[in-house]
């Protein structure tokens, strides 16, 4: 079994955690339950184990992290829209 396969079915198990909030952020407007230092927090991690994916030529972090870092970057977008004036 290639390994990648088992990186790639974990990172996309990964990538759905971030998911619902997404939506349910979009869906409400609302970011008031939401944590903008787990989102800053995780746009960094993601943006950094996606740095280490591409040196290290893996296409399983590398992928996943993107997924990772673009709903990061879509939630903290969302922090900034709909907070409260």
């Amino acid at each position: 079994m290639n390994v990648e396969i088992i990186g790639i079915v974990a990172g996309v198990l990964s990538c759905t955690t971030f998911l619902p909030q997404v939506i349910k952020t979009y869906r409400s407007k609302s970011t008031d339950d939401v944590s903008l230092m787990m989102f800053i927090i995780a746009a960094l991690g993601s943006a950094l184990w996606l740095i280490y994916g591409i040196l290290i030529q893996s296409f399983a972090l590398t992928f996943t992290n993107i997924i990772v870092l673009i709903f990061s970057l879509v939630m903290l977008f969302f922090k900034v829209k709909y907070r409260k004036s």
